[in-house]
Parts: C-alpha cells; structure tokens; sequence
C-alpha cells in the first residue's frame, strides 16, 4: 500500500507561483496514476490533474488549464504540481491521491486507495 504525504503548500499573493511536492512510500509508483485533487472551504473536493504511471499521459481540470504543470518521478517516487499565475480562487486543500490504474479512474475520484493528509494553499489578492 502506498503512503503519500505532501509539501510545497503556503501563502502566496495572485499572479505568483508554487509548487507542491508529493513523497510516496511503501510501494512502487510507476505503474499506477497518480494526481491532485483540492477542496476549497465549504466546497466539494474537486479534480486538478492526474498524471498516468509513465507520464506519458496528463490531464487537467479546465479551470487550471495553462496555469498548472503535472510531472511524475518515478525514481525518486515523487509527483509535483507546479501552479503559476494562481488566483484567490485556488485557495484550497491540496490532496496527492494515487494507486489507481489509469488517470480516466483517478479524475473520477472514486475508490482511491492512496491519500496524503493536505496542504494548504493561500492566494490572495
């Protein structure tokens, strides 16, 4: 079973830029997708991006399409998520969530085995 846990969150002002890190433990991760997912305060948990076992696959929620960059070491067994231009409006709970198969299974969100605690993102404006 994979362990995740997160880093990389904080406080930043619009327009800048930060990147979350996510270690994984206990398991190898190139043959499974891995991906983030953020809950904003008083909102459901929602998608940002998967990243398929040999990153040859990314995919995006459209509301960080073009802002956010998904990448996958599987040597070091890490995943990252680069997040440019923020906005107020990506001040959320970052997740690290993996263990499924293909990114299709991971963006549903459904019967993820692996979960990091979070971290938190601060834009403000």
């Amino acid at each position: 079973q994979v362990q995740l846990i997160e880093s990389g969150g904080g406080k930043v002002q619009a327009g800048n830029s930060l990147r979350l890190s996510c270690t994984a433990s206990g398991g190898t991760v190139s043959s499974i997708a891995m991906g983030w997912f953020r809950q904003a305060p008083g909102k459901e948990r929602e998608f940002v991006a998967a990243a398929s076992g040999s990153c040859a696959t990314t995919v995006y929620a459209d509301s960080v399409k073009g802002r956010f960059t998904i990448s996958k070491n599987n040597a070091e067994k890490m995943l990252h998520l680069q997040m440019d231009s923020l906005k107020p409006e990506d001040t959320a709970v970052y997740y690290c969530a993996g263990g499924v198969t293909t990114t299709v299974e991971l963006r549903r969100g459904v019967s993820i085995p692996a979960w990091g605690k979070g971290t938190l993102v601060t834009v403000s404006s």
